[in-house]
Formats: structure tokens, sequence, C-alpha cells
């Protein structure tokens, strides 16, 4: 059974902000330092409020609801994908995958294909991804994205990040 993809409401703040923390954790456990991660995981009721904050300004988000009616709240939703304008002062495009995420268990699912058809289809988008994370970059190269050679420091993670780009179908 598929999980149910749809616009992220005030209601989804927990189980969304769990999920986050959660990918963090696995995909980010061979590429951030151990004690970073630890540190940058463990306020849950932070993330609740920037998620709740989030849905109530409107912004464009997507969440990726687990198939299980019984899932706890921790595991209720499984993905998520998160649009916004570019941040960029170089802009190469106007829109930005600001986050796009699924639980491990759903990698290689297509799950994070639903996601970003749902939320950009094919047109034209950037996105910011670490240094070293060949999983994520493999997936966004098969959806049409190339690094242009614009790297940046992430502070929050204290890491390097590449830009990569899709010019469009």
């Amino acid at each position: 059974m598929q999980p149910e993809i749809r616009p992220a409401g005030v209601e989804d703040a927990e189980a969304g902000a769990w999920c986050h923390l959660q990918c963090w954790l696995e995909a980010y456990a061979d590429l951030v330092d151990p004690a970073k991660l630890a540190e940058r995981t463990a306020d849950i009721d932070t993330r609740i409020e920037r998620w709740a904050t989030a849905a109530k300004e409107g912004r464009p988000r997507w969440v990726a609801l687990n198939p299980d009616p019984e899932a706890p709240v921790r595991d209720r939703v499984v993905g998520f994908i998160a649009i916004r304008p570019t941040q960029d002062e170089d802009a190469p495009v106007p829109i930005e995958v600001q986050a796009i995420y699924t639980r491990k268990a759903w990698w290689s699912t297509g799950l994070g294909s639903r996601l970003m058809e749902v939320a950009i289809g094919n047109a034209p988008a950037s996105l910011w991804v670490l240094d070293g994370n060949e999983r994520a970059q493999a997936f966004y190269r098969r959806k049409g994205f190339v690094a242009d050679g614009t790297v940046a420091d992430e502070p929050f993670f204290d890491v390097t990040e590449l830009r990569m780009v899709r010019r469009g179908a």
C-alpha cells in the first residue's frame, strides 16, 4: 500500500517534525559529526513549532502519510517535501526545493519521486545537498538536476553543500 501524499497542515506539525528529525538521523549518520547530529536532532519542540508556523503561513509543503492507520505519531509521516522561492542571490531558477526526505524504510520505493512530482513536476528548480551524500545526489541526477559548481558552508550541520539545478524539461 502506498502512502497518501497531501498538503501539510498544522495538524501534521508533530508527526512531520518527528519525520524530519528521524530522516536527518538516517540520512546524515555518516556525513555529519555524530555530536553535532545528536545536538541538532534533540529539540523536537522547536521542530514542531517550525512545522506549525510553516503550515500557518501557508508555505508549500506536502507530507506522505504512513499507510498503517495504527502508526504512532513518530511514524505517521514517512516523507515530505517543502518548496519556496529560491533564496540564492544568483538564483539560476525561481523555485528551490528546500527539503525532501523519506524515512529509510521508504528509500528506493518511488516515494521521493512521487513527492517531487506532486510538488514541482518537471519545473525548473534548484536545491542544496550535502557534499558526500551520494545517494541523494544520484536521486537528484535521475530527476534532471546537475551540480552547477556552486558550493556553500552550511552552518547548521557545519558541512559543505553543493547546489544542483534543473533547468526544466
